[in-house]
Protein backbone atom coordinates (compact mmCIF):
# COMPACT_ATOMS: atom_id res chain seq x y z
CA UNK A 1 0.00 0.00 0.00
CA UNK A 2 1.35 3.48 -0.94
CA UNK A 3 -0.97 6.39 -0.47
CA UNK A 4 -0.71 10.21 0.11
CA UNK A 5 -3.65 12.53 1.72
CA UNK A 6 -4.07 15.83 3.42
CA UNK A 7 -3.59 15.66 6.87
CA UNK A 8 -6.73 17.54 7.69
CA UNK A 9 -8.70 14.98 5.92
CA UNK A 10 -6.82 12.06 7.48
CA UNK A 11 -7.50 13.88 11.31
CA UNK A 12 -11.05 14.30 10.55
CA UNK A 13 -11.58 10.83 9.42
CA UNK A 14 -9.97 9.59 12.34
CA UNK A 15 -11.88 11.35 14.82
CA UNK A 16 -15.24 10.03 12.67
CA UNK A 17 -14.34 6.56 13.21
CA UNK A 18 -12.76 7.01 16.64
CA UNK A 19 -15.58 6.69 19.11
CA UNK A 20 -16.34 2.81 17.14
CA UNK A 21 -12.83 1.80 18.11
CA UNK A 22 -13.15 -0.57 21.11
CA UNK A 23 -11.59 0.78 24.86
CA UNK A 24 -11.18 -2.54 26.20
CA UNK A 25 -10.97 -5.86 24.46
CA UNK A 26 -9.83 -9.64 24.57
CA UNK A 27 -9.16 -8.71 20.66
CA UNK A 28 -6.28 -6.45 19.64
CA UNK A 29 -7.44 -5.39 16.44
CA UNK A 30 -10.30 -4.14 17.94
CA UNK A 31 -8.35 -1.53 19.38
CA UNK A 32 -6.97 -0.69 15.67
CA UNK A 33 -8.28 1.21 12.67
CA UNK A 34 -8.30 -0.35 9.34
CA UNK A 35 -6.61 2.01 6.28
CA UNK A 36 -7.55 0.34 2.87
CA UNK A 37 -7.29 1.77 -0.20
CA UNK A 38 -11.04 1.62 -2.29
CA UNK A 39 -10.68 3.16 -5.57
CA UNK A 40 -9.17 6.60 -5.49
CA UNK A 41 -9.68 6.92 -2.02
CA UNK A 42 -8.63 5.64 1.75
CA UNK A 43 -10.96 3.71 3.46
CA UNK A 44 -10.85 4.19 7.28
CA UNK A 45 -12.61 1.22 9.07
CA UNK A 46 -13.39 0.91 13.46
CA UNK A 47 -15.36 -1.81 14.69
CA UNK A 48 -16.13 -2.82 18.38
CA UNK A 49 -18.70 -5.27 17.38
CA UNK A 50 -21.36 -3.42 18.77
CA UNK A 51 -20.57 -0.33 16.85
CA UNK A 52 -18.81 0.28 13.42
CA UNK A 53 -17.96 3.08 11.12
CA UNK A 54 -16.90 3.30 7.94
CA UNK A 55 -15.46 6.61 6.43
CA UNK A 56 -14.12 7.70 3.25
CA UNK A 57 -11.52 10.46 2.73
CA UNK A 58 -9.80 11.58 -0.28
CA UNK A 59 -6.53 10.23 -1.28
CA UNK A 60 -3.92 9.77 -4.04
CA UNK A 61 -3.36 6.00 -4.49
CA UNK A 62 -0.42 4.87 -6.12
CA UNK A 63 -0.13 1.20 -4.64
CA UNK A 64 -3.27 -0.61 -2.96
CA UNK A 65 -3.35 -2.32 0.40
CA UNK A 66 -4.36 -2.12 3.62
CA UNK A 67 -3.23 -2.53 7.23
CA UNK A 68 -4.81 -1.92 10.79
CA UNK A 69 -2.40 0.60 13.08
CA UNK A 70 -3.34 1.31 16.78
CA UNK A 71 -6.17 4.25 16.74
CA UNK A 72 -4.96 6.12 19.28
CA UNK A 73 -1.28 6.19 18.72
CA UNK A 74 -2.20 7.31 15.11
CA UNK A 75 -5.02 9.72 15.60
CA UNK A 76 -2.22 11.49 18.16
CA UNK A 77 -0.05 11.60 15.91
CA UNK A 78 -1.87 12.77 12.99
CA UNK A 79 -3.11 15.50 14.95
CA UNK A 80 0.05 16.86 16.11
CA UNK A 81 1.27 16.80 12.02
CA UNK A 82 1.35 19.95 10.17
CA UNK A 83 -1.16 20.92 7.83
CA UNK A 84 0.43 19.36 4.81
CA UNK A 85 0.02 16.06 2.75
CA UNK A 86 0.79 12.86 4.65
CA UNK A 87 2.67 10.00 2.45
CA UNK A 88 1.91 6.22 3.87
CA UNK A 89 3.91 3.09 2.44
CA UNK A 90 2.97 -0.41 3.50
CA UNK A 91 5.93 -2.69 4.75
CA UNK A 92 4.37 -5.94 3.83
CA UNK A 93 6.68 -8.23 5.50
CA UNK A 94 7.26 -6.44 8.95
CA UNK A 95 3.51 -5.01 8.63
CA UNK A 96 4.91 -1.91 9.51
CA UNK A 97 3.12 1.38 8.20
CA UNK A 98 5.71 4.38 7.09
CA UNK A 99 4.44 7.94 7.67
CA UNK A 100 5.40 10.69 6.46
CA UNK A 101 4.82 14.90 6.59
CA UNK A 102 6.67 17.55 6.22
CA UNK A 103 10.19 17.20 8.30
CA UNK A 104 8.42 14.25 10.40
CA UNK A 105 8.74 10.60 9.84
CA UNK A 106 7.25 7.07 11.54
CA UNK A 107 6.93 3.91 11.53
CA UNK A 108 4.07 2.27 13.25
CA UNK A 109 3.42 -1.42 13.81
CA UNK A 110 0.21 -2.87 12.76
CA UNK A 111 -2.15 -6.18 12.30
CA UNK A 112 -2.67 -7.79 9.32
CA UNK A 113 -6.09 -6.23 8.22
CA UNK A 114 -7.34 -9.99 7.36
CA UNK A 115 -7.94 -10.22 11.08
CA UNK A 116 -10.03 -6.82 11.30
CA UNK A 117 -13.61 -7.65 11.27
CA UNK A 118 -15.52 -6.61 8.69
CA UNK A 119 -18.02 -3.92 8.77
CA UNK A 120 -21.09 -4.24 6.49
CA UNK A 121 -21.36 -1.83 3.58
CA UNK A 122 -24.64 -0.78 1.73
CA UNK A 123 -24.91 -1.91 -1.71
CA UNK A 124 -26.96 -0.71 -4.77
CA UNK A 125 -29.71 -3.55 -4.02
CA UNK A 126 -30.67 -2.69 -0.43
CA UNK A 127 -33.77 -1.08 0.46
CA UNK A 128 -33.85 2.18 1.96
CA UNK A 129 -35.54 4.65 4.01
CA UNK A 130 -34.14 8.63 3.36
CA UNK A 131 -34.79 10.66 6.40
CA UNK A 132 -34.21 14.16 6.80
CA UNK A 133 -30.70 14.93 8.45
CA UNK A 134 -31.63 17.85 10.29
CA UNK A 135 -35.49 16.94 11.31
CA UNK A 136 -33.17 13.39 12.38
CA UNK A 137 -30.60 14.93 14.64
CA UNK A 138 -33.54 17.14 15.95
CA UNK A 139 -35.60 13.62 16.92
CA UNK A 140 -32.37 12.38 18.49
CA UNK A 141 -31.39 15.30 20.36
CA UNK A 142 -34.91 14.86 22.26
CA UNK A 143 -35.29 11.58 23.02
CA UNK A 144 -31.70 9.55 23.42
CA UNK A 145 -31.14 11.51 26.74
CA UNK A 146 -34.10 9.37 27.94
CA UNK A 147 -32.47 6.23 27.78
CA UNK A 148 -31.08 4.21 30.37
CA UNK A 149 -27.56 4.01 31.07
CA UNK A 150 -27.88 0.87 33.40
CA UNK A 151 -27.41 -2.72 31.09
CA UNK A 152 -29.62 -4.55 33.35
CA UNK A 153 -32.44 -4.04 31.54
CA UNK A 154 -30.87 -3.76 27.58
CA UNK A 155 -34.48 -2.73 25.59
CA UNK A 156 -33.91 0.08 28.13
CA UNK A 157 -30.82 0.98 26.87
CA UNK A 158 -32.11 1.49 23.33
CA UNK A 159 -34.61 3.99 21.71
CA UNK A 160 -37.04 2.31 19.65
CA UNK A 161 -37.77 3.53 15.95
CA UNK A 162 -41.53 3.12 15.09
CA UNK A 163 -42.86 3.18 10.99
CA UNK A 164 -46.12 3.88 10.43
CA UNK A 165 -46.93 4.91 6.92
CA UNK A 166 -45.01 7.99 6.06
CA UNK A 167 -44.61 8.64 9.84
CA UNK A 168 -41.49 8.03 12.11
CA UNK A 169 -41.71 7.70 15.95
CA UNK A 170 -38.48 7.37 18.72
CA UNK A 171 -39.13 6.58 21.58
CA UNK A 172 -36.58 6.12 25.13
CA UNK A 173 -37.19 5.26 28.46
CA UNK A 174 -35.25 4.47 31.64
CA UNK A 175 -37.87 3.90 34.11
CA UNK A 176 -38.36 6.98 35.72
CA UNK A 177 -38.72 9.66 32.45
CA UNK A 178 -40.72 8.67 28.67
CA UNK A 179 -39.45 10.86 25.95
CA UNK A 180 -40.99 10.81 22.29
CA UNK A 181 -40.91 12.64 19.10
CA UNK A 182 -42.70 11.79 15.90
CA UNK A 183 -42.04 13.76 12.29
CA UNK A 184 -43.25 13.19 8.77
CA UNK A 185 -41.28 11.83 6.57
CA UNK A 186 -40.89 12.33 2.79
CA UNK A 187 -42.30 8.80 1.64
CA UNK A 188 -44.49 6.10 2.59
CA UNK A 189 -42.21 3.55 3.79
CA UNK A 190 -44.75 0.65 4.14
CA UNK A 191 -43.68 -1.12 0.89
CA UNK A 192 -40.19 -0.11 1.48
CA UNK A 193 -40.12 -2.07 5.02
CA UNK A 194 -41.96 -4.58 3.70
CA UNK A 195 -39.36 -5.32 1.31
CA UNK A 196 -37.00 -5.20 4.31
CA UNK A 197 -38.93 -7.88 6.13
CA UNK A 198 -39.90 -4.95 8.39
CA UNK A 199 -43.57 -5.70 7.73
CA UNK A 200 -45.72 -5.20 11.09
CA UNK A 201 -47.68 -7.66 13.60
CA UNK A 202 -51.35 -7.12 12.77
CA UNK A 203 -52.20 -3.62 14.44
CA UNK A 204 -48.99 -3.06 15.68
CA UNK A 205 -46.63 -1.01 13.42
CA UNK A 206 -43.15 -2.29 12.27
CA UNK A 207 -40.55 -1.16 14.52
CA UNK A 208 -36.67 -1.40 15.36
CA UNK A 209 -34.80 -0.81 18.57
CA UNK A 210 -31.51 1.07 18.17
CA UNK A 211 -28.82 1.64 20.67
CA UNK A 212 -28.56 5.14 21.86
CA UNK A 213 -25.11 4.98 21.86
CA UNK A 214 -25.49 4.42 18.20
CA UNK A 215 -27.71 7.14 17.69
CA UNK A 216 -25.54 9.99 19.29
CA UNK A 217 -22.84 8.95 17.31
CA UNK A 218 -25.20 9.32 14.20
CA UNK A 219 -25.89 12.55 15.23
CA UNK A 220 -22.77 13.88 15.73
CA UNK A 221 -21.41 12.24 12.05
CA UNK A 222 -24.16 13.63 10.46
CA UNK A 223 -23.11 17.50 11.07
CA UNK A 224 -22.72 18.50 8.54
CA UNK A 225 -24.71 16.52 6.14
CA UNK A 226 -27.53 17.98 4.06
CA UNK A 227 -28.47 15.19 1.76
CA UNK A 228 -30.94 12.32 2.88
CA UNK A 229 -29.52 9.99 5.28
CA UNK A 230 -30.00 6.35 3.89
CA UNK A 231 -31.41 3.80 6.41
CA UNK A 232 -31.00 0.34 5.87
CA UNK A 233 -31.72 -2.97 7.60
CA UNK A 234 -29.89 -5.86 7.21
CA UNK A 235 -31.06 -8.90 6.04
CA UNK A 236 -31.96 -10.75 8.96
CA UNK A 237 -32.54 -7.68 10.90
CA UNK A 238 -29.74 -8.76 13.12
CA UNK A 239 -28.32 -4.90 12.07
CA UNK A 240 -28.95 -1.14 10.87
CA UNK A 241 -26.70 0.52 8.34
CA UNK A 242 -27.43 4.42 8.08
CA UNK A 243 -25.26 5.82 4.58
CA UNK A 244 -24.53 9.22 4.22
CA UNK A 245 -22.18 11.11 2.25
CA UNK A 246 -18.65 9.35 2.31
CA UNK A 247 -19.62 7.77 5.67
CA UNK A 248 -20.97 4.76 7.01
CA UNK A 249 -22.40 3.86 10.57
CA UNK A 250 -23.42 0.58 11.17
CA UNK A 251 -24.95 -1.09 14.72
CA UNK A 252 -26.18 -4.32 15.98
CA UNK A 253 -30.26 -4.12 16.33
CA UNK A 254 -31.01 -4.89 20.33
CA UNK A 255 -33.78 -7.89 20.41
CA UNK A 256 -37.06 -7.58 23.27
CA UNK A 257 -40.18 -5.64 23.11
CA UNK A 258 -40.11 -2.33 24.06
CA UNK A 259 -43.21 -1.13 26.53
CA UNK A 260 -46.31 0.51 24.83
CA UNK A 261 -45.18 4.13 25.36
CA UNK A 262 -48.49 5.26 25.14
CA UNK A 263 -50.17 3.45 27.88
CA UNK A 264 -47.33 5.40 30.69
CA UNK A 265 -48.21 8.86 28.68
CA UNK A 266 -51.85 10.61 30.94
CA UNK A 267 -54.61 10.17 28.86
CA UNK A 268 -55.53 13.86 31.06
CA UNK A 269 -55.04 16.26 32.99
CA UNK A 270 -56.50 18.58 36.05
CA UNK A 271 -53.69 21.04 36.00
CA UNK A 272 -51.98 22.79 32.65
CA UNK A 273 -49.18 25.20 33.24
CA UNK A 274 -47.97 27.00 30.76
CA UNK A 275 -44.78 28.74 31.32
CA UNK A 276 -41.57 30.39 29.87
CA UNK A 277 -38.86 27.85 28.86
CA UNK A 278 -35.43 29.83 29.42
CA UNK A 279 -37.16 31.31 32.65
CA UNK A 280 -38.08 28.40 34.45
CA UNK A 281 -35.01 26.55 32.88
CA UNK A 282 -32.86 29.16 34.38
CA UNK A 283 -35.13 28.62 38.03
CA UNK A 284 -34.37 24.93 37.82
CA UNK A 285 -30.62 24.95 37.51
CA UNK A 286 -30.31 27.17 40.74
CA UNK A 287 -33.11 25.10 43.02
CA UNK A 288 -30.52 21.94 42.08
CA UNK A 289 -27.61 23.70 43.54
CA UNK A 290 -29.41 22.75 46.87
CA UNK A 291 -31.18 19.85 45.74
CA UNK A 292 -28.51 18.00 44.76
CA UNK A 293 -27.61 16.87 48.50
CA UNK A 294 -31.54 16.06 49.12
CA UNK A 295 -31.80 13.20 46.12
CA UNK A 296 -32.21 16.29 43.71
CA UNK A 297 -36.03 16.91 44.86
CA UNK A 298 -37.14 20.19 44.08
CA UNK A 299 -41.01 20.63 45.17
CA UNK A 300 -43.67 22.80 42.35
CA UNK A 301 -46.05 24.39 44.21
CA UNK A 302 -48.74 25.28 41.62
CA UNK A 303 -51.24 28.17 42.33
CA UNK A 304 -53.46 29.84 39.78
CA UNK A 305 -54.41 33.32 40.48
CA UNK A 306 -58.12 32.66 40.40
CA UNK A 307 -58.52 35.57 38.18
CA UNK A 308 -58.64 35.02 33.93
CA UNK A 309 -57.30 38.09 33.65
CA UNK A 310 -53.89 37.46 35.69
CA UNK A 311 -51.35 35.05 35.51
CA UNK A 312 -51.07 32.02 38.49
CA UNK A 313 -47.55 31.44 39.66
CA UNK A 314 -44.92 28.22 40.09
CA UNK A 315 -43.09 28.09 43.07
CA UNK A 316 -39.98 26.00 43.20
CA UNK A 317 -38.47 24.86 46.44
CA UNK A 318 -35.59 23.04 47.11
CA UNK A 319 -34.16 22.67 50.45
CA UNK A 320 -30.91 21.04 52.24
CA UNK A 321 -30.39 19.99 55.28
CA UNK A 322 -26.89 20.61 55.42
CA UNK A 323 -26.87 23.52 53.08
CA UNK A 324 -29.96 25.91 53.54
CA UNK A 325 -33.01 26.14 50.90
CA UNK A 326 -34.16 27.95 47.53
CA UNK A 327 -37.39 29.54 47.16
CA UNK A 328 -38.02 30.59 43.47
CA UNK A 329 -41.31 32.09 41.74
CA UNK A 330 -42.31 32.09 38.22
CA UNK A 331 -45.39 33.39 36.58
CA UNK A 332 -47.23 30.89 34.21
CA UNK A 333 -51.11 30.77 32.59
CA UNK A 334 -52.39 27.78 34.41
CA UNK A 335 -55.90 26.40 33.88
CA UNK A 336 -57.17 24.15 36.81
CA UNK A 337 -56.74 23.33 40.44
CA UNK A 338 -53.93 24.34 42.64
CA UNK A 339 -51.43 21.31 43.39
CA UNK A 340 -48.18 20.22 44.86
CA UNK A 341 -45.85 17.83 42.95
CA UNK A 342 -42.29 16.99 42.63
CA UNK A 343 -39.98 16.10 40.41
CA UNK A 344 -35.80 14.99 40.24
CA UNK A 345 -34.26 18.19 39.24
CA UNK A 346 -32.10 16.83 37.12
CA UNK A 347 -34.89 15.21 34.66
CA UNK A 348 -36.05 18.69 34.68
CA UNK A 349 -32.51 20.53 33.35
CA UNK A 350 -32.50 17.39 30.82
CA UNK A 351 -35.77 17.81 29.17
CA UNK A 352 -36.16 21.62 29.46
CA UNK A 353 -32.35 21.91 28.05
CA UNK A 354 -33.89 20.04 24.71
CA UNK A 355 -37.13 22.06 24.19
CA UNK A 356 -36.73 24.06 21.22
CA UNK A 357 -39.69 26.58 21.84
CA UNK A 358 -39.89 29.67 23.56
CA UNK A 359 -42.71 28.30 25.91
CA UNK A 360 -43.85 24.78 27.10
CA UNK A 361 -46.88 23.36 29.07
CA UNK A 362 -46.57 20.99 32.04
CA UNK A 363 -49.85 18.82 32.50
CA UNK A 364 -50.58 17.18 36.27
CA UNK A 365 -53.10 15.60 37.94
CA UNK A 366 -52.06 14.75 41.18
CA UNK A 367 -48.97 14.40 43.55
CA UNK A 368 -48.48 10.85 42.40
CA UNK A 369 -49.45 11.21 38.83
CA UNK A 370 -46.43 11.31 35.80
CA UNK A 371 -45.87 14.89 34.78
CA UNK A 372 -46.07 15.45 30.92
CA UNK A 373 -44.37 18.21 29.02
CA UNK A 374 -45.75 19.35 25.93
CA UNK A 375 -43.66 21.90 23.52
CA UNK A 376 -46.03 24.85 22.92
CA UNK A 377 -46.41 24.97 18.79
CA UNK A 378 -45.55 21.73 18.27
CA UNK A 379 -47.24 18.70 18.97
CA UNK A 380 -44.60 16.19 17.76
CA UNK A 381 -42.83 16.02 21.03
CA UNK A 382 -44.04 14.59 24.48
CA UNK A 383 -42.38 14.32 27.44
CA UNK A 384 -43.16 12.39 30.40
CA UNK A 385 -41.48 12.42 34.02
CA UNK A 386 -42.01 10.57 37.20
CA UNK A 387 -43.10 12.68 39.94
CA UNK A 388 -40.75 12.43 43.45
CA UNK A 389 -42.97 11.27 46.96
CA UNK A 390 -43.03 14.14 48.80
CA UNK A 391 -42.53 14.12 53.19
CA UNK A 392 -44.94 15.86 55.04
CA UNK A 393 -43.63 19.31 56.81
Amino acid sequence: MKVSCLQENLAKGLSIVGRAVASRSTLPVLSNVLLATDGDRLKLSANNFELGINCWVGAKIEQEGAITIPARLLADFVNSLPPERIDMELDESTQTLHLRCARFESNIKGIDAQEFPVVASASDSDVAIKLDPESLRLMIKQVVFAAATDESRPVFTGVLLQFDADKLTMAAADGFRLSVRSAVLNQNVADTLEDAGLAGNGAKAPSLIIPARALTELARVSGEQEEPIDLIVTSGRRQILFHLQDIELVSQLIEGDFPDYNRIIPKGYSTRSVLDTANFLKAVKISHLFARDSANIVRLEISPSGDELMNGRITLVATSAELGDNVAEIDASIEGDSMEVAFNAKYLIDVLSIIDSPQFALETSTSSSPGVFRSIGDENFTHVIMPMHIQTR
